[in-house]
């Protein structure tokens, strides 16, 4: 199989998580910038959260850059990965709509765990299949930067239980942590070139 394909369906199942999650945030009743306010946990959550799909799509470009043949196992481990990002609209929507409430936090926290959970065996699985000399292989290196934020996720989830802004705050670092591109790729691959 091409992995265009898989690109391009990858590619519009996060437009349409972006979609979803922006269809939730309904017009204020009224005229005034005041009528804004009951938004703002709502605005806050969907910034969030376009982030964090951002950040994975992203990502998602650069590892499938690295992607020679695609094979069944790659597209269920692919397929694993939309589905965990495909429960970000429901989490952010609940997160925004009752004020960072802490089963929203974990809720939220639980989802970006199993999303980046996801994310590893989707690069492990293509690693696999592309061989240990792989690009993808030499540019992950030990993946700390993974390894950190499953860290941070885990107490976060935990934290949440307790102290949500904490939690919420935790999953804001990550986020941050992850905003810089991650060039190990394109560098391999231009170095090739």
């Amino acid at each position: 199989m091409n992995k265009n394909r898989l690109e391009a369906f990858s590619d519009g199942v996060l437009a349409i998580i972006i979609t979803i999650m922006i269809l939730e945030i309904k017009v204020p009743e009224g005229e005034n910038f005041t009528d804004l306010l009951s938004l703002f946990p709502k605005f806050i959550s969907y910034i969030l959260s376009f982030v964090y799909v951002g950040i994975y799509w992203n990502n998602h470009h650069h590892m499938l850059q690295s992607v020679t043949k695609v094979n069944g196992k790659i597209l269920w481990a692919n397929l694993h990965l939309l589905f965990w990002l495909s429960l970000i609209p429901v989490s952010t929507g609940w997160m925004g709509e009752h004020n960072f409430a802490k089963a929203t936090i974990t809720l939220y926290g639980v989802i970006l765990f199993f999303a980046a959970i996801a994310f590893w065996i989707l690069q492990n699985v293509i690693i696999s299949s592309e061989g240990e000399n792989s690009i993808l292989a030499k540019a992950v290196g030990k993946n700390f930067k993974g390894s950190i934020s499953n860290l941070l996720y885990l107490g976060a989830i935990l934290i949440s239980f307790f102290y949500e802004i904490v939690a919420a705050s935790i999953y804001v670092i990550v986020a941050m942590m992850w905003l810089i591109p991650d060039t190990r790729i394109e560098k391999i691959i231009n170095s090739k070139e």
